[in-house]
Parts: C-alpha cells; structure tokens; sequence
C-alpha cells in the first residue's frame, strides 16, 4: 500500500520522503534480453506490486505468472520495477533507473496512492499517469491488448489508518481510480478493478500484512483471481495479432 516498511515509524518516513533507488525482481531475467521463446511480463508499480511486508513469492506478479503456468499458460518470472513509496513520478524514474529494454508479451501497471497520499489531486495524476501508460504500451510492443493496468486498492480501511478518515480516503482512491479507468479506456488496454476486494480488509483481518497497512499474501491472492482472466485473455492476444 503507502510506502510503509515493516515499523509504523520507518512506514511513515517511507510515505513522506520515498526515495527514487530501484527495487526489482528480475529472477534471472535480464531486462533488455528478449526472450525468444517463453512470453515475458514486466510488472510497473508501488509497494502493492513489490509486495512490501509479504514474502517474495507471494507478490501478486509472481503468484500471478504461478497461476497462468499451472494453466499451462507459458509466461516467465516477472521482471518487476516497483518500490515501496513510489509516485507515478518516482515510478517514472524509476524506469529510466532500470534502463528496461525489448518487449514484453505482458505489462501490469498498478500505481498513484502515494500521489494520492502525499496530497496530490486527481487531475494532476492524470497526465503522470497517462505518460506512463504509454510508456507501459511501448514495452508491450505497441499492444495495447498486451496490457493490463489494476486499480488502486483503498488503504483507509486497514488498521493503519484507525485515527484518519476513512470516508475522505475513500473518495480520493475513487477519484484517482475514476482517472485510471478513464485513461486505460482511452489507451485501448485491459482494466481489473481490485478495490472492492481490498475494501473488504475492514472487516477480514486475514486479508492485511502483520504491518497493519499492506496486503496479505492472501489478499494478493485474490487480487491474482481478479486479474487472471485479463492477464491469460493478454497472453491469448499474441497468436491473434
């Protein structure tokens, strides 16, 4: 969620002043090698696509691309560029950081509460948001279909965020969302609306990490089964070009 880190102290330092140094997963997987056999996917994003606070094979992307392999869906191990406390600007940056090169066959981008924590209003997410979407569609080989971007989840629900209002924060992840979902609609790029499932921490305590703020590992397991039809309808999208 927010850039937290396993202490409420470092958890607020994150979310006020998150720096621009990368964190990635690349499980072998050099970023600017395509792949001539097995499909890749890179996976753009946050603390939520890092997987702060859960341990690295419970990531979404990582359980995601587990998933579509049980299938019999070929993908490989996410190459991920994320890092907890990231804005869109910062995940920007971060990108350049990496120098990521070639072309993905699938490219989730998950990214704006930081903006939306830090104060930032949806009309300026808008246009950060918006470059970084075309900036996903690019490492997706100019394949809008190739991409998937996933709603931001509403962190004013956890127990990290008992003395704030929730009803406030609300409203601006569904503004932030409204943007997202407007923007993926004009891109021509698939869209998985997580938010309902992460509302559902305010009353399923198993679905928050033990840091009271980010996901479970089994909430990101539900997130899996949310993006799962889009992530394998991506994927199917490569032998009707």
């Amino acid at each position: 969620m927010p850039g937290i880190g396993r202490l409420f102290v470092a958890a607020l330092i994150a979310l006020a002043t998150a720096g621009c140094s990368i964190e990635r997963l690349d499980n072998g997987v050099p970023s600017n090698v395509a792949s001539t056999s097995t499909p890749r996917f890179l996976a753009l994003g946050d603390s939520y696509t890092i997987g702060e606070s859960v341990a690295p094979e419970s990531r979404w992307p990582v359980q995601l691309a587990a998933r579509l392999r049980a299938e019999g869906v070929s993908v490989s191990e996410p190459v991920i560029i994320a890092r907890t406390g990231w804005t869109t600007a910062e995940l920007d940056a971060g990108i350049d950081s990496a120098k990521a090169q070639g072309s993905y066959e699938l490219v989730s981008l998950l990214v704006g509460v930081n903006d939306q924590y830090r104060g930032g209003e949806a009309e300026t997410y808008r246009g950060a948001f918006r470059s970084l979407l075309h900036r996903a569609i690019d490492f997706a080989g100019d394949r809008p279909a190739r991409v998937v971007v996933v709603s931001i989840p509403d962190w004013g629900v956890t127990p990290f965020a008992a003395s704030r209002d929730r009803a406030a924060i609300a409203r601006a992840i569904d503004a932030f969302n409204t943007v997202n979902r407007e923007e993926a609609a004009e891109a021509g790029v698939r869209y998985v609306d997580i938010t309902a499932i992460s509302r559902r921490a305010s009353t399923e305590a198993t679905l928050v990490a033990p840091d009271g703020l980010h996901p479970s590992a089994a909430m990101y397991s539900e997130w899996v089964n949310a993006v799962l039809p889009e992530a394998r309808a991506a994927l199917a999208s490569l032998v009707t070009r």
